[in-house]
């Protein structure tokens, strides 16, 4: 096949019309194909003259899909390059969106025909648009893309970037629920990037505020789903869900209630509160393919962090044991649990039975947490106050006894001479 590069005066554009719509009518034969070839190719060269670049890139994306699977790869990226290029022929911003939607919509129509190139032309389109919304919007379609080709792989990497494209974008509340549950329905179908997921969920369940129930209601379910992510992940002790209004409204739900108070135990309480729900609502874990044992492990750990926090910094084996409901063996066993986790810094005291806390992690990170926050601060700016102040009342001590000193000397010399 030969790939499509002009040599000729003949527009670019009008040759990719007239190499796409005679592999179209190929089959048909002569007397059916010349008639619809030279019917497309004056359609396109009366756009050209006319300017009417949106119908242009109507028609070359349309006919560029009903060959794209008769061409190779080579000549596909090469036919869409030339349609793409048709965005800079246009000045106004609404014409460029326009185009930009009718060109990225027909590329992402056919994930499973080609899905890598398909995002890689997405990609080149981005690129030669200068438009912001028009970029978001090539973005989208590249993410829808990537779930449905199942080439996720090859657009992770820029979500690290999210926020810098929020600021050139400077989209509204609106597009940006729909760009971070679009990004955390890519990351659920890496099982390795849970983490990711569940944060850029948290994201979109952010910019729900106390608005009308209607608007609440569109993020139930995926609240539902926040919740129990971050239930099975086994790596992740501490989120910020329990006071999002999107999350909160569970709790008078009469179908999820009891799923927030999961959420609930998970995030204040102790594993003695998860065995009674667990009692109390058997069939609820495996409806939502949760595991008790991973619960109860997860539990443990939490329930470790909780009896971690006490302000004395000192917690008795005893307490452990029957905090976590482990025999007297398996204690230290969970302390190096939790250590390795991450969630404490501590010493062992195997004499007297006890942990020295250092330091712990908080489960949730809510207006109490930032308040024994600005505490703790205003205390470390006392007591860095109250140093500098013992330091300058010390050097201004030292300097009067090392003139006292000098003055004496001198007096003596006087005294000698």
């Amino acid at each position: 096949m030969t790939t499509i590069v002009p040599t000729s005066e003949e527009d670019p554009f009008l040759a990719v019309v007239r190499f796409t719509s005679q592999l179209a009518w190929a089959d048909a034969g002569p007397e059916a194909a010349e008639p619809e070839i030279t019917r497309l190719c004056r359609e396109a060269e009366e756009s050209i003259v006319k300017e009417k670049w949106l119908e242009l890139s109507t028609l070359m994306v349309t006919s560029a899909e009903l060959v794209s699977s008769k061409i190779s790869e080579k000549d596909l990226e090469c036919t869409y390059t030339i349609i793409c290029s048709i965005v800079k022929k246009v000045e106004s911003p609404e014409d460029v969106l326009a185009i930009v939607k009718a060109i990225a919509s027909k590329v992402a129509q056919q994930p499973s025909d080609k899905a890598s190139l398909r995002l890689k032309i997405l990609f080149n389109l981005y690129n030669l648009v200068d438009h912001p919304y028009a970029r978001f919007q090539v973005y989208m379609k590249a993410l829808t893309l990537a779930v449905d080709g199942k080439v996720t792989e090859y657009i992770v990497s820029s979500f690290k970037k999210i926020d810098n494209f929020l600021k050139e974008w400077n989209i509204d509340i609106k597009d940006q629920r729909e760009l971070f549950l679009a990004i955390a329905n890519v990351l659920k179908e890496n099982k390795s990037l849970v983490n990711e997921s569940l944060k850029f969920l948290t994201k979109y369940l952010a910019t729900f505020s106390n608005e009308d129930t209607q608007v609440l209601d569109e993020a139930k379910e995926e609240a539902v789903r926040a919740v129990i992510e971050f239930v099975k992940a086994s790596t992740i002790f501490q989120c910020d869900l329990l006071d999002l209004p999107a999350v909160a409204q569970l709790e008078k739900d009469a179908k999820y209630a009891p799923v927030y108070q999961l959420l609930k135990i998970f995030l204040t309480q102790r594993l003695n509160a998860y065995t009674e729900f667990q009692n109390a609502n058997p069939e609820f874990l495996q409806s939502y393919g949760l595991a008790d044992e991973d619960c109860v492990s997860k539990m443990r750990l939490l329930s470790l962090v909780d009896l971690a926090s006490d302000e004395s910094g000192k917690i008795p084996y005893a307490s452990i044991k029957d905090a976590l409901q482990v025999n007297e063996e398996d204690v230290e066993l969970w302390i190096v649990k939790a250590i390795t986790a991450k969630l404490i810094d501590c010493k062992m005291d195997q004499m007297n039975q006890v942990v020295i806390v250092s330091r712990s992690s908080e489960r949730e990170f809510g207006t109490k947490q930032w308040q024994s926050l600005r505490t703790k601060l205003a205390t470390w700016k006392d007591n860095i106050s109250n140093i500098i102040t013992t330091i300058e009342s010390n050097k201004v001590t030292e300097e009067g006894s090392q003139a006292s000193s000098s003055s004496a000397a001198a007096i003596q010399g006087l005294s000698v001479r």
